[in-house]
């Protein structure tokens, strides 16, 4: 299990698919902007990027040239500095075609959602849901993920939404289709999934199957910074980043992923924890010391 002696893998979601600049102006449309904002969150600290797609005039893309596209412009940016982690859910996107970009550019990790959900946004102010709907990842889809991620040599990321999608991982353990050690982050605050507190963190945790598996946060909208303090007092892993949240600690819209990214990493350092560097990072997820897709590059250090 992680612990306290254990260091911090920082990681940072750069965009997601549903946010747009009329909401933060620091998200990034084009490869080279997703490019930009990898160099902003390397040198402000953070070795795990996680990445969604998007067409260049911003509209959420799961074609195989646009994951490249962008996966080739972080790599030129900042090298092996960085884990790039791809997503896979999606609502109403096929499994074939999210499969399909994890064959033609093969991540070092990929987010693999451990359940279906109601998934919603609610309004306190409107007293009704700003969206609502079901999120469906059926054992099923689950199970062919993982097939080609272990043909593959891709890391599953297990996000688990509720206490339930952490019951998920103990029977695909046994049918043999999950290898262990496990890479496992908590999403919370979303509505339909566990509220974020930090004794629910703590609950997620605690009914991870045995093992030594590496455990962050991804605490959704400005409870994040709560949750990160959570997960740093109880020896986790952290996520912050665009996606999940626009503000920092004070209130005011961050001006790009590296403004969180420096704040997550001065947490970590102001928690008595120390930041994990990008190898420390890949020894954590059992990854690579030098992603695959360098080392068989031309002049790569592979074979």
């Amino acid at each position: 299990m992680s612990s306290l002696e254990h260091p911090v893998v920082i990681t940072c979601s750069i965009s997601g698919s549903l946010a747009n600049r009329e909401q933060c102006p620091a998200i990034p449309y084009t490869p080279a902007e997703y490019a930009a904002e990898a160099r902003r969150i390397v040198d402000a600290g953070g070795v795990h990027i996680h990445i969604h797609a998007r067409k260049p005039d911003g509209t959420p893309s799961y074609e195989i040239e646009d994951f490249q596209a962008i996966s080739d412009a972080i790599r030129a940016e900042v090298g092996d500095a960085a884990i790039i982690n791809f997503s896979t859910g999606a609502m109403g996107v096929s499994l074939e075609q999210r499969v399909a970009y994890l064959r033609a550019c093969r991540p070092e990790v990929a987010a693999l959602n451990m359940g279906s959900m109601n998934y919603a946004k609610y309004s306190a102010r409107r007293k009704d849901f700003v969206f609502s709907t079901v999120f469906a990842n059926p054992f099923t889809e689950i199970i062919e993920f993982l097939r080609v991620m272990n043909e593959l040599g891709i890391k599953p990321e297990h996000e688990c939404f509720d206490v339930g999608h952490v019951g998920s991982l103990a029977p695909l353990i046994d049918m043999g289709v999950l290898k262990t050690p496990l890479h496992v982050d908590f999403v919370m605050g979303v509505t339909g999934g566990i509220p974020p507190t930090a004794r629910n963190l703590a609950a997620m945790a605690d009914n991870l199957p045995e093992g030594d598996h590496h455990w962050g946060v991804i605490g959704i909208s400005r409870i994040q910074w709560t949750m990160v303090a959570a997960a740093l007092s109880l020896g986790g892993s952290i996520r912050v980043g665009l996606e999940d949240n626009f503000y920092l600690p004070d209130g005011t819209v961050a001006r790009s992923n590296g403004e969180l990214i420096e704040k997550a990493h001065q947490m970590t350092i102001d928690a008595g924890r120390r930041p994990a560097t990008v190898q420390e990072a890949r020894a954590a997820l059992h990854l690579p010391e030098v992603p695959l897709a360098l080392a068989a590059a031309p002049g790569g250090t592979g074979t």
